[in-house]
């Protein structure tokens, strides 16, 4: 339920884009983009205007070709134009290669700037920016506008710079060579413009109803990738392909219309050419059969005519194409002004942290407005020793230890690491400090070795080897053909979750961090690998505060201090020995715990 009201969200704020103005896009794209690549750009338009020139001068250079070698006869004349005619081209040629090139170049500097511009922004927002979106949507933003900003640059520099050049060159050598036709010929031109803009607005719906498709396509091949067990576990497979089907029609059904909607300008573009160079040829016709005009300036003019027709047609339709460009243009800039929850100047103090004592006081916390999660919590961790949390499903114990790491800030109250105020120093440092297992183990693509390594930067192999064989998952990476090399996979499915989970301790060791929170870390482990563990675990908390979740009662009993936990505010506090000898919340969950063998947490 909740996903859909995020997904009607965030089409609404889609659909917001489409009542703005493109001007506006455009013209912080170009102080944001054109700024930094004006060198470019420049010369692009350099090489625009050489185009428009050669452009203009083979259609000029017409008239001597009739009236010189044709009428006159003139065989010296006949190979100085034919010299002129590949002079002309071989510049053009030139011209354009060069203009391509660069133009090239530049478009893909912009799209790696602005996919590392993307990236950057999504480290920057916060888990909770993450809960209430698909992934797909980042996906899609990726691949949808990576190329808007500099197709909308390069489309422009190509229409606004070059055919507006070619343009006026030709119909300079019409001008010149008959300005009564001339003035017939430009009066279609408006025509155009107006039929063709009206189209816009349509575009903007459809290019947004097309990305909309494009995201449900991602959305359902990622769900099947990654959830391909329970989609065959549960004979899945008629219903992900109805969804994937219904995604890809609707894609197919916007693309489609996005098409219809802009051949539209071929008819009117066609049509009023056409009308045009009818006309021109019969006025034309009659003026050299009735009026003894020279020949050559009548096929010179029909010649930049005939040149400029598809420039004209690129400029008529130019509210169409811009418009479905700065679309993605508008996506990335909605995106890029979000606030950035974890955005960091580098100046925040750093936290020092040495006895590692942490304290909650007074915390409260709220993932959404009037349904609190955490209730007044105030309790201490003390340096080097073993604090449990325990409770009931919903209790927040995962929370707690989301606001120890910053993924979220308290609603009020303070957390304080070794009595520095953990929210007025810098996340980076804090996050530093500690060495985090969490029930979900996650992996990254690479090798054992490198997701090991991740704790540490620049570890050697000596240091891998020695984590993992401290969370005793060096026999097990030995037993693969490539041992520390071999593969883990997507997500690392290519190992089994305790063998994820030891790997995850492994990272945990080589961090050497004075905070370690355990969020169920033995969760997946079989009874035999759970006691090697838990002996290993002891090792790495040794000496370091160790906040523990626990639905295994079991695991913890050892533990310096127990808190107990009931709709986020303490309500036992003691040693295992204590709080079974009051017979309160803790004894009835342990013993629920010694029944169910594990509860799980949320």
């Amino acid at each position: 339920m909740m996903q859909d009201t995020q997904k009607k969200k965030g089409i609404g704020r889609f659909l917001a884009l489409v009542n703005s103005q493109n001007t506006g896009s455009i013209r912080r794209l170009l102080g944001d983009q054109g700024k930094v690549h004006w060198k470019g750009y420049a010369f692009a338009i350099l090489m625009s205007v050489v185009i428009s020139w050669m452009t203009g001068a083979s259609a000029y250079i017409m008239k001597d070709v009739i009236d010189k070698i044709f009428i006159q006869k003139d065989q010296a004349y006949l190979y100085l134009i034919g010299a002129a005619i590949c002079g002309i081209y071989l510049v053009k040629g030139l011209a354009t290669y060069s203009q391509t090139a660069v133009l090239a170049r530049v478009a893909n500097a912009i799209v790696a700037d602005v996919q590392t511009r993307i990236f950057r922004k999504m480290l920057e927002m916060s888990v909770g920016y993450y809960n209430v979106r698909h992934s797909t949507e980042f996906l899609a933003r990726q691949a949808f506008i990576s190329q808007a900003a500099s197709g909308t640059l390069n489309l422009l520099i190509n229409v606004l710079a070059k055919d507006v050049l070619t343009l006026l060159s030709l119909a300079f050598v019409m001008l010149h060579q008959d300005p009564v036709l001339a003035g017939l010929s430009l009066i279609a031109t408006p025509v155009a413009v107006i039929g063709v803009r009206r189209l816009g607005g349509r575009v903007k719906k459809v290019m947004l109803n097309e990305f909309k498709g494009f995201s449900m396509i991602l959305e359902s091949l990622q769900e099947v990738v990654q959830g391909v067990r329970v989609v065959k576990a549960y004979a899945l497979e008629p219903m992900m392909l109805d969804r994937q089907v219904a995604a890809i029609t609707s894609f197919r059904r916007a693309a489609d219309k996005l098409s219809t909607v802009g051949a539209r300008s071929s008819p009117l573009a066609e049509t009023l050419g056409g009308l045009t160079i009818a006309v021109v040829v019969v006025y034309g016709g009659l003026r050299v059969i009735h009026s003894g005009e020279p020949p050559g300036n009548f096929f010179s003019f029909i010649t930049a005519l005939m040149l400029a027709f598809e420039p004209a047609k690129r400029l008529a339709r130019l509210h169409i194409d811009l418009t479905s460009s700065v679309i993605g243009v508008g996506i990335l800039y909605e995106f890029l002004d979000q606030p950035s929850e974890e955005h960091e100047t580098g100046f925040e103090p750093q936290i020092r942290v040495q006895a590692g004592k942490v304290e909650f006081d007074n915390v409260r916390f709220q993932y959404r407005k009037g349904e609190p999660v955490i209730r007044g919590l105030s309790f201490v961790a003390e340096a080097g020793q073993m604090t449990a949390l325990v409770g009931r499903s919903g209790g927040g114990k995962t929370t707690i230890m989301a606001l120890l790491l910053r993924f979220y800030d308290p609603t009020s109250g303070m957390i304080r690491v070794d009595d520095q105020i953990i929210t007025r120093n810098s996340r980076g440092s804090l996050r530093k400090q500690i060495a985090y297992v969490s029930q979900e183990t996650f992996l990254f693509k690479g090798s054992i070795a490198e997701n090991i390594a991740l704790g540490k930067s620049g570890a050697s192999r000596e240091e891998i080897v020695a984590a993992a064989k401290a969370a005793y998952a060096h026999d097990f990476i030995m037993g693969f053909d490539r041992g520390y090399d071999s593969p883990v996979g997507e997500q690392g499915m290519q190992v089994s979750g305790g063998q994820r989970q030891r790997i995850a301790i492994a990272r945990a060791f080589i961090k050497n961090a004075p905070i370690i929170l355990l969020d169920e870390a033995t969760s997946a482990l079989d009874s035999e690998s759970e006691r090697a563990v838990q002996q290993a675990l002891q090792e790495l908390c040794a000496g370091r505060t160790t906040i523990v979740i626990a639905h295994r009662l079991s695991t913890i009993v050892r533990a310096d201090k127990i808190c107990v936990l009931e709709n986020g505010q303490l309500v036992e506090v003691g040693r295992h020995d204590e709080l079974m000898a009051r017979g309160g919340v803790y004894r009835k969950l342990h013993e629920i715990s010694e029944q169910a063998d594990d509860l799980v947490d949320v």
